[in-house]
C-alpha cells in the first residue's frame, strides 16, 4: 500500500473531515502514541498504520478496505 492509498482508504472508510481529524489527533497505543501523521513521518509502512487504525478504531475486517479495495500483500519482513 501506498501512502496515497492509504489517504485514499481513510477518506473513504471514515469520511474526509473525520478521518484528518483522527490521523492528528488519535495516538496509537500499538505504534509507541505516534499519532497516523507521525508514524507516517517515521517511515512506519502505511498497511501497517492502517491495520493499527483498525484495530484500535474496532473497524471490522469487511469494512476496512473499502467497497472497491483488496487487501494489499503484507510488506516483507
Amino acid at each position: 500500500m501506498r501512502e496515497r492509498e492509504f489517504w485514499e482508504l481513510l477518506e473513504e472508510v471514515l469520511g474526509r473531515v473525520y478521518g484528518r481529524s483522527i490521523s492528528r489527533d488519535m495516538k496509537l497505543t500499538a505504534l509507541d502514541d505516534m499519532t497516523v501523521v507521525e508514524a507516517l513521518e517515521a517511515g512506519v509502512e502505511p498497511r501497517i498504520v492502517w491495520n493499527v487504525l483498525c484495530d484500535q478504531m474496532d473497524i471490522p475486517d469487511a469494512q476496512r478496505w473499502g467497497k472497491d479495495h483488496v487487501a494489499p500483500p503484507l510488506p516483507a519482513a
